[in-house]
């Protein structure tokens, strides 16, 4: 009895918050990022480098895209509308020579079963294959082995090409990537699929879509916690635990039949209007530590309860992910009420009002047109922080780091 009595108050504690964060909503109360931050995250990349595009057969790429549009839809598109912006960028240059970056365009995740996910097994060969091109046909990837050029590599497991965590850390990145700087969704500390230098992003998540969903802004958030997504899979899992490991388990286990919680497998129609009536947000791991939801959450300005042990999230050196999300730890979960009921009324509203700041929702998302300050911008960013390269970028006459047939032996055959 007294454990509802509490529910009771809270909620409508939540409905008093949430008439405290209509101004927020409204834009009449947003707050900057303090610090280096909120200067890196406005940055303009414009005149600090020059980036060379190859041009590639279009069966790398736009003849993938063509034979499948589904490819554009889907969390793993960044690597195509990252072509497609360099293509018209004021970074792009025509002369090769005085590039500062080489970016080869390759859709590795353009691969897609019926039901549209992505197939990775193919992957390496594509990306070796377009290695062996533009090695043989330009003189800049044998000068660097790679140290100078950029690859969008949007798997679950990044580089590794692969689905499933085991196999993908089994695999490794591909080895003839070693060397090269990989623009990458896939995020997690001292994890072998995650190299050093790497930038992390977010994935793609329709603007337009979202833009087409946005609500009233003076809307009370009356919903404490919301998560939409599954909590097993028992297709790839059937015996359970290992996927999110056990943490979307937990999740159901322990707050079914709690009424701060708005949680379930339905995706109702309402998915984005419920997100904006929410104060929390739960983005916990699935097969990877990272998804959709996050840069739901950020646009949205609901605040994100990242549930996802050692996850490097993106454009970690510009967006203050500490101040405006919550990180509850995978062997915490079963006290994630009395987290996220002890957060202060003050630290909540703080929260949202960074969260409302334009710029840090520009920076989650891939728009077309581009905008300034959005993800691609923010992608040139990491790159021109780089800059200028060091002494160990170029190789000197005759030598040679990459092993060019090292890899499981299925990926040396030809694509």
């Amino acid at each position: 009895m007294r454990r509802w009595a509490l529910a009771i108050a809270i909620l409508a504690a939540v409905l008093f918050l949430g008439a405290e964060a209509q101004a927020v909503q409204q834009g009449h109360q947003t707050e900057r990022i303090s610090g280096s931050a909120g200067d890196v995250l406005e940055d303009n990349p414009v005149g600090r480098l020059k980036v060379y595009v190859y041009d590639l057969p279009s069966k790398y790429n736009k003849k993938l895209l063509k034979k499948d549009p589904r490819c554009l839809n889907h969390m793993f598109a960044a690597e195509i509308f990252m072509h497609r912006f360099l293509l018209s960028s004021a970074v792009r240059t025509f002369n090769p020579e005085e590039a500062d970056w080489f970016y080869t365009p390759v859709y590795t995740t353009c691969d897609l079963t019926p039901s549209g996910l992505p197939l990775p097994f193919k992957s390496p060969r594509m990306m070796r294959s377009a290695i062996e091109l533009i090695a043989t046909n330009w003189p800049y990837w044998n000068r660097s082995e790679g140290a100078d050029h950029f690859f969008v590599t949007p798997h679950d497991f990044g580089a590794c090409f692969h689905y499933q965590e085991e196999k993908a850390i089994g695999r490794g990145i591909l080895p003839l990537l070693q060397r090269a700087t990989l623009v990458q969704t896939f995020g997690q500390k001292n994890h072998v699929c995650l190299k050093d230098g790497s930038i992390t992003i977010p994935p793609f998540a329709p603007p337009q879509k979202m833009q087409a969903h946005l609500i009233p802004p003076d809307t009370p958030r009356s919903i404490f916690v919301y998560f939409r997504g599954l909590f097993y899979d028992t297709s790839n899992d059937p015996e359970g635990g290992y996927y999110a490991r056990g943490a979307r388990a937990s999740v159901w286990e322990n707050f079914k039949n709690n009424p701060l919680f708005d949680i379930s497998t339905d995706h109702p129609p309402t998915y984005y209007e419920d997100m904006q009536r929410s104060v929390f947000c739960l983005c916990p791991l699935g097969w990877a530590p990272w998804s959709p939801r996050l840069v739901e959450a950020v646009v949205f300005g609901c605040i994100p309860v990242i549930i996802a042990d050692d996850i490097v999230l993106p454009f970690a050196d510009a967006i203050p992910w500490e101040e405006i999300g919550v990180f509850v730890a995978e062997e915490d979960v079963p006290k994630l009420d009395s987290i996220l009921t002890s957060i202060p009324t003050d630290v909540i509203l703080r929260k949202q009002r960074l969260l409302a700041n334009p710029s840090m929702k520009q920076a989650m998302l891939f728009p077309q047109p581009a905008q300034a300050g959005d993800a691609f911008h923010q992608i040139l960013n990491g790159l021109a922080r780089k800059l200028p390269h060091g002494d160990n970028v170029f190789l000197k006459p005759g030598e040679r780091v990459l092993n060019w047939t090292a890899g499981p032996p299925g990926d040396l055959k030809p694509w």
